[in-house]
């Protein structure tokens, strides 16, 4: 089941530009992926400007050849990255919004992550589940095992 998230970066004016996450969102994991392996703003950025993606860190990669009518083959690569969907020939780009309506529960993402103008990660919890409001929580320290 997915996690779903939004990865975004905030920029001067205090809008944000932002992409959806869909596997694997939660602190323990894409907080530690994005603070590890996307921890400068370029890094941030980079990652941002490839649009909606189904994983952030991952050997797999769509060769945008469909196998059945809803399947789209998928091959492994040597270097670990974002898996966008853009390699399944799709249209995503980032959104950009005021910071206000990114953190808006109607978006339906369980955790945002924004890189702040402070050049570093916060994660909301979105309370997608419960009436609560979203609450900013810890990312855990460490790198992954990759």
């Amino acid at each position: 089941m997915a996690t779903r998230s939004r990865i975004g970066i905030q920029l001067k004016d205090n809008s944000v530009l932002s992409v959806y996450h869909h596997w694997d969102g939660y602190p323990q994991w894409l907080g530690r992926i994005l603070t590890t392996h996307y921890n400068t703003r370029e890094k941030a950025a980079e990652l941002i400007d490839g649009g909606d993606m189904s994983v952030a860190w991952t050997k797999d990669r769509w060769t945008g050849k469909k196998v059945a009518e809803y399947v789209t083959e998928n091959v492994e690569v040597e270097e670990y990255g974002p898996q966008y969907y853009s390699g399944r020939g799709e249209d995503c780009p980032p959104r950009l919004d005021s910071l206000f309506d990114y953190l808006e529960k109607e978006n339906n993402e369980e955790y945002a992550y924004i890189w702040t103008v402070n050049d570093k990660w916060v994660c909301m919890d979105m309370n997608s589940f419960n009436d609560n409001k979203p609450e900013k929580v810890e990312i855990p320290e460490g790198a992954l095992a990759c």
